[in-house]
């Protein structure tokens, strides 16, 4: 094989010869930019939750968007100027119930994924480190909390303790621990036999520096991406209970309260309905599809080989 330099124009592709045998097709700048590039559907996901998110937090504190008020001389008025997405039966506006309801859903979701995460991430490197009856108490005690019916469960005690977006957080919070558990247990199994960290063990490197400096940073990206599926669990089981009564109670917005409220007037005025229901909808949609891009990964560069 010839080793005479091969002369590449700028932005353009050509087969470089490898002493192995190999022909690796070096890609133009242009179309490694573009693969750098998040895909269309991620930039549209990542922006709708943008817009809930800071409609959520930044339309009840306008002046004039009270969620509670009621406009009595429109009662069940179609989307139009001045309600853009109609009113519910009481005249009350659905723009600023479904932001206002956003906050009870967001707060249920962050407390379930704060809960999961750092009870679950614990209970799993716990049993992956140490593993022998550390690992079967855990595995054992998981397995006995996926047994037990999520949601008869929450209704059970909100029943007995009085609604409240705190317990039910940490309520759904504590039913997502097995799934954390796991996930951070397979992740330290299989990170325990990579070299570095055989590495570190055998230098004389601590146990607990070996987990916060090798293990936990090398876990916590499947950890974190996980954490998108559970905050779609949240959203759901929220909208679940508030649609059966066992959250806020009304007039407090919730998703779940005003697709329940407008049940009676479904045939006359669905947008009642509607509207949260397809916000829901779009919400759940969006994490979800964030976690399955953060799961499959993009590939930053393509390789040919020939012989």
């Amino acid at each position: 094989m010839s080793d005479t330099p091969v002369s590449v124009p700028s932005g353009s592709a050509a087969s470089v010869p490898d002493p192995s045998g190999l022909v690796v097709v070096a890609a133009r700048p242009a179309v490694a930019r573009a693969r750098r590039r998040p895909p269309v559907g991620v930039l549209v996901a990542a922006g709708w939750l943008l817009v809930v998110l800071l409609t959520a937090l930044i339309l009840p504190l306008l002046p004039g968007c009270d969620p509670l008020r009621g406009d009595f001389t429109h009662p069940s008025a179609a989307p139009g100027p001045g309600h853009w997405f109609g009113t519910d039966a009481n005249g009350r506006d659905l723009l600023y119930r479904t932001a206002a309801g956003a906050r009870a859903s967001f707060a249920v979701a962050a407390l379930t994924v704060a809960v999961g995460l750092l009870v679950g991430g614990a209970l799993g490197v716990a049993a992956g480190w140490f593993g022998g009856w550390t690992d079967r108490v855990i595995g054992f005690a998981a397995d006995l909390l996926m047994s037990v019916p999520t949601l008869i469960l929450v209704m059970i005690v909100v029943s007995l303790r009085g609604p409240g977006l705190p317990l039910i957080g940490c309520l759904i919070g504590a039913f997502t621990v097995p799934a954390f558990m796991r996930i951070s247990r397979a992740s330290v199994l299989s990170l325990t036999e990579r070299g570095f960290v055989q590495a570190a063990r055998m230098i004389g490197t601590s146990p607990l520096r070996i987990l916060r400096r090798e293990i936990v940073p090398h876990m916590a990206p499947v950890a974190v991406t996980f954490a998108f599926t559970a905050t779609t669990i949240a959203i759901v089981a929220e909208g679940a209970l508030s649609f059966l009564g066992f959250s806020l109670p009304p007039p407090a917005p919730t998703w779940g309260g005003i697709i329940a409220e407008g049940r009676t007037t479904l045939g006359s005025a669905p947008w009642i309905s509607m509207v949260p229901a397809t916000v829901l909808c779009l919400t759940v949609l969006a994490f979800n599809y964030l976690g399955e891009h953060l799961r499959s990964g993009a590939p930053t560069a393509r390789t040919e080989s020939t012989r």
